[in-house]
């Protein structure tokens, strides 16, 4: 599928082997315009999400709802380490491949912010990696690479696990 005419490629990484192994593809079978360029992208879950497990409300009329800032700062530094780990892995598998590339980290919504990072680069293509969830897995959780197929407006390459 070598092609030069591809002058913004997406690739979404999750720290899963199925995103390592789409990035694997991508480096081995595209080939990018002499200006063009590859995209590591990785979406940080919000903050929130992780957040609003918050310890348990004091017992016996303590106040609750309220945020403990330690706590969501542990989080977010918990989950900033976590994004630097999987960059770094997929930096060490382009590095073999000796191509530089370019890394973005959003935190949001998977499936929405990897569309809108695919958007705002009018790339060409995105590569991004599919876990092998089964049917009722899907129906509560949905599956973010066919969000993506659905609504990314460029082609999507998705390279499904075992």
């Amino acid at each position: 599928m070598a092609t030069g005419n591809l002058a913004s490629v997406v690739v979404a990484v999750d720290g899963s082997e199925e995103s390592m192994n789409a990035l694997r593809w991508a480096l081995d079978n595209l080939r990018l315009r002499p200006d063009g360029e590859l995209v590591v992208l990785h979406v940080q879950p919000p903050p929130n999400i992780a957040a609003g497990l918050n310890p348990a409300p004091i017992p016996f009329g303590g106040p609750s709802g309220v945020e403990v800032p330690a706590f969501t700062q542990a989080i977010e530094a918990h989950q900033r380490r976590i994004t630097q780990a999987i960059l770094e892995h997929a930096l060490k598998i382009c590095s073999e491949k000796n191509l530089e590339v370019k890394t973005e980290v959003i935190v949001g919504d998977p499936k929405e912010k990897i569309c809108e990072a695919t958007a705002n680069r009018n790339a060409d293509l995105l590569v991004m990696g599919c876990r092998a969830i089964g049917p009722l897995q899907r129906m509560f959780l949905g599956s973010v690479s066919n969000y993506c197929i659905n609504h990314v407006g460029c082609p999507v390459v998705v390279i499904k696990g075992t």
